[in-house]
């Protein structure tokens, strides 16, 4: 019973040190990092800084932690899936997808800041 008990303790103690519970929340905040990034886009509407908010939104919603980078990768994906099925804008998606990446593994979006775009961004 005793060794029941303190396995039961145990698992209980490791699962909550893992903290496995917090990957839905981390998903869900990281989803909206993404729509962020994506509505600032279109409110700025500034030329070539399509690659920075990429970077960003994959930034931000990395920070959140491995739910967040698990949302920013699917959403990435499914977004840069599109152009390659079409056939068009195959090269940008591959930028895009570079920028992506870059955000994601925590890389500063700044490296694809256009000159000009306000602060604010």
């Amino acid at each position: 019973m005793k060794l029941i008990l303190a396995v039961l303790v145990m698992f209980l103690v490791v699962g909550t040190q893992a903290q496995w519970y917090r990957f839905p929340v981390e998903a869900a905040q990281g989803g909206r990092d993404m729509w962020h990034a994506y509505r600032d886009m279109r409110e700025a509407n500034w030329k070539e800084s399509d690659k920075y908010f990429h970077a960003r939104g994959n930034y931000d919603a990395a920070q959140r932690g491995p739910g967040g980078r698990w949302a920013a990768r699917v959403i990435s994906d499914a977004r840069e899936t599109l152009p390659g099925l079409s056939g068009s804008g195959t090269s940008d998606s591959a930028a895009d997808q570079e920028a992506n990446r870059w955000g994601r593994n925590g890389g500063d979006p700044d490296r694809y800041r256009p000159r000009g775009l306000p602060k604010k961004y």
